[in-house]
């Protein structure tokens, strides 16, 4: 094929000018407005809750953040023990179990979802396991019913990050609304974005309020319960009753800017979705399937990235993939999600030393032969095929 820049960044503008109307509204109203999070932060709150079908949310500064006060929820309830989790995740995931003093325990991967593996897990699960810790990655759903069935059977709490799969579907019920709490992020490149920010979802009050107040400095005044307020000050008249805090947290608050961005771009989330998921399917109908995994589990997703998996071993041909994609001027990232398998990473060496590569085969090829490539809902069907064309003459 003659060569042929396609200039295919790996991130695409996502903010319209209904986005930035609405914010220079708000911005006109001069000296009076709040900026810190307020009633459109609450407001986003409330109506994304409703889009993803559960009771309570809680708007932070990141997907990061949301993810830290997660993990430290799972210690407040349960105290010391195991968070099993994937080693195909964002390094924020394994993080947030390490600084909340809970230790990460790693299993592999199913090829098919790149979700962490149900048989994997179960044989995982001790007396110590506090949390399972999934990640849906780059939009497609690891939930199993055999999964959520053992958990509850052991009353082991099922933790999802969702940041990647905004609107994926396990037996058409949202990801995100099966496990004590969910983790979304806003970030600049996913579904939908809000700049920077994050969102905590759960059906519970009680998650709520811990949330809303890990949100705030640990406060105990961020917590929308009356009776609790009021009966923890009593237990502590030699406070002040507006700095009462509750746990040992930090500033994670949104700002009023990122609640009428997402009330903007919620609007348009769904058919968003949809038009990523087309995308997806139709480059996996043109892809060689001699060469590439055309065979990923799609029941539910939502496609965050164009996936690009070898089928095989083959450090030559991902040479060649890697040198071709760079002059025709297409972005990638080898690796999935977070770079590939977090276990090679220098911060886990220390911590993970006891594990063996060769027990992770799945990961460990996606390290080596896979990569995502920008999808968004303006990508014009001639570069996709452009791109099929690209990949299925490389041999």
């Amino acid at each position: 094929m003659e060569a042929k820049n396609l200039n295919w960044p790996l991130m695409h503008q996502a903010i319209e000018k209904s986005d930035l109307s609405a914010i220079s509204k708000y911005l006109k109203k001069g000296s009076s407005i709040k900026l810190t999070h307020g009633p459109y932060v609450k407001k986003f709150e409330k109506e994304w809750s409703k889009w993803l079908g559960v009771k309570y949310s809680v708007m932070v500064n990141s997907g990061a953040s949301a993810n830290d006060i997660s993990m430290k929820i799972v210690k407040e309830k349960y105290g010391n023990g195991e968070v099993i989790v994937p080693p195909l995740t964002w390094v924020s995931d394994i993080s947030s179990v390490i600084n909340s003093g809970l230790i990460p325990v790693f299993v592999d991967i199913d090829s098919k979802t790149l979700g962490i593996s149900t048989d994997a897990i179960l044989d995982a699960i001790t007396p110590r396991t506090r949390a399972v810790f999934i990640t849906h990655v780059l939009g497609l759903n690891a939930l199993t019913t055999k999964l959520l069935t053992e958990l509850k059977k052991k009353k082991i709490a099922l933790i999802e990050d969702v940041c990647e799969s905004h609107g994926a579907k396990f037996k058409n019920k949202k990801v995100g609304t099966f496990g004590l709490l969910s983790n979304f992020s806003f970030y600049y490149a996913h579904h939908m974005t809000t700049i920077e920010g994050g969102m905590i979802s759960t059906n519970s009050k009680e998650i709520y309020n811990m949330a809303r107040s890990m949100r705030s400095h640990g406060l105990l005044r961020e917590i929308e319960d009356v009776k609790v307020r009021k009966q923890t000050a009593k237990m502590h008249p030699e406070l002040n009753s507006e700095f009462i805090f509750l746990y040992p947290a930090h500033n994670m608050r949104p700002t009023e800017i990122g609640g009428i961005l997402g009330l903007s771009q919620l609007k348009r989330l769904s058919k968003n979705i949809q038009k990523r998921n087309n995308n997806f399917e139709f480059f996996l109908s043109l892809l060689d399937s001699s060469k590439y995994r055309t065979d990923l589990d799609l029941r539910g997703h939502s496609n965050y990235a164009l996936i690009v998996i070898l089928k095989k071993s083959n450090l030559e041909l991902r040479n060649k993939v890697e040198t071709t994609l760079f002059k025709k001027g297409i972005e990638f990232r080898r690796g999935l999600s977070g770079g590939g398998n977090q276990l090679r990473q220098p911060y886990l060496q220390k911590i993970a030393k006891n594990y063996n590569l060769n027990d992770f085969p799945n990961i460990e090829h996606i390290h080596n032969y896979s990569w995502y490539i920008g999808n968004y809902p303006k990508l014009e069907k001639k570069k996709i095929m452009d791109l099929a064309a690209i990949l299925n003459e490389i041999n």
